[in-house]
């Protein structure tokens, strides 16, 4: 491979929450362990060299007054899109920065519902969703994805229809691919789904963040690009910040094709002043989605999809009791270990401190809406993965 996914970087007091912090009260890691990150949603390799470079050349200009969005950001942007999800006709006037995936899925939720009003999410559910619908008033109705007899999560859309119906909602989140499931959802699936909303007029706010993040066998597929109805209806997110590790730097972007739908999201989001962009990151932008950037994307997935088949294969192998479903994408694993608590006579929270005592940092999982359940993160060096497995392994499943 040409870029390193080997090194194991010490982000130790550099700014990481990853490292710097055990998200359980009390909890340590034993004398002896050293801490494995696999809790919160970033990644453990060093930065793609041409983010690298694009910061340090605007830094060298010693300004950084008031700017707005280049022709270089919005080309780079079209480009990325044409060359990785076969999208045609992007133009500048649909994409909008925005700061955060969830900025942008609060300013829709204002622009499209009223306070009380319900809106459709699946579960599990990504943490940022409940949280943000939470703080904003709203009525969150989840409609439970189930795992066929292939052990693969899927949507049940009876229930996404009578959930709709019921609740009377007009506004739906899709997250694709799917965190924390790691569902990267094939064209008739968000065919039918976008079918359903538009039966009952719902706007959809697609989540399309982890887009890059596809592991071998699987290919992305934009929500607006289905059909003309679901790109006029629908309000998708991106960022580089979880393909490329920038969350730090703050930078997303919306594309928004239909101007009723731009032109209120835009409104909501200027009230507050909020959503301004910020210089490096338009930089750190232009930096990743270079020539260079794709081939980096490219072997990160390689590297992701083998962490991924040792995980699962490891998992199904030695831990009895735990179940899963192998991931597409992402670079998330979702546990279920309620068989192996309910063997054991333990609780999930003496799983997970048990874990963190061996220095393997996870996640709990319930937040998501699943009892029992453990988060992964296998964003790492395949040695720490092995490395992380083996300890729970030894000292934690099979102790």
């Amino acid at each position: 491979m040409k870029y390193d996914f080997t090194t194991v970087m010490d982000r130790r007091g550099h700014d990481a929450i990853a490292v710097d912090v055990i998200p359980y009260k009390n909890a340590k890691v034993k004398e002896g362990f050293d801490a494995i990150p696999m809790w919160v949603a970033d990644m453990n390799f060093p930065t793609l060299p041409t983010i690298i470079d694009a910061l340090t050349e605007r830094i060298g200009h010693h300004h950084f007054g008031y700017f707005k969005a280049s022709d270089a950001y919005f080309d780079s942007i079209i480009q990325w899109h044409r060359d990785r999800y076969g999208v045609d006709g992007l133009t500048s006037g649909a994409i909008g920065f925005e700061n955060g995936v969830l900025g942008c899925v609060a300013s829709a939720v204002q622009a499209f519902t009223s306070p009380g009003e319900a809106i459709l999410l699946h579960s599990p559910t990504y943490i940022g969703f409940t949280g943000t619908l939470n703080n904003n008033g709203r009525k969150i109705v989840l409609s439970d994805l189930v795992r066929d007899e292939d052990g693969v999560w899927r949507m049940d859309y009876e229930d996404m229809e009578r959930k709709i119906r019921e609740n009377h909602i007009h506004c739906a989140i899709f997250c694709s691919p799917h965190n924390p499931a790691g569902r990267v959802w094939e064209r008739k699936e968000i065919e039918t789904a976008m079918e359903l909303y538009k039966k009952y007029e719902c706007v959809v706010i697609s989540d399309e963040i982890w887009a890059d993040i596809i592991l071998p066998g699987h290919r992305h597929i934009p929500t607006q690009s289905v059909s003309q109805d679901a790109k006029n209806r629908t309000i998708a997110v991106y960022a580089p910040s979880k393909t490329f590790n920038l969350a730090g730097l703050v930078g997303s972007y919306h594309v928004i094709y239909d101007p009723l739908l731009r032109d209120r999201v835009a409104k909501v989001s200027e009230m507050s002043h909020y959503n301004m962009g910020n210089v490096l990151s338009m930089h750190a932008l232009i930096g990743a989605y270079k020539p260079e950037g794709r081939q980096w994307v490219d072997e990160l997935c390689q590297v992701l999809g083998k962490n991924a088949d040792y995980a699962y294969g490891f998992i199904k192998s030695h831990f009895k009791g735990v179940s899963l479903a192998k991931p597409q994408g992402t670079y998330m694993l979702y546990l279920d270990c309620r068989q192996w608590c309910e063997d054991h006579g333990k609780t999930l929270d003496e799983l997970l401190l048990a874990g963190v005592s061996v220095g393997v940092i996870w996640q709990d999982g319930r937040p998501f809406n699943r009892p029992y359940s453990i988060r992964m993160n296998l964003a790492l060096p395949y040695s720490r993965v092995v490395e992380a497995f083996d300890r729970l392994d030894r000292y934690v499943f099979n102790a």
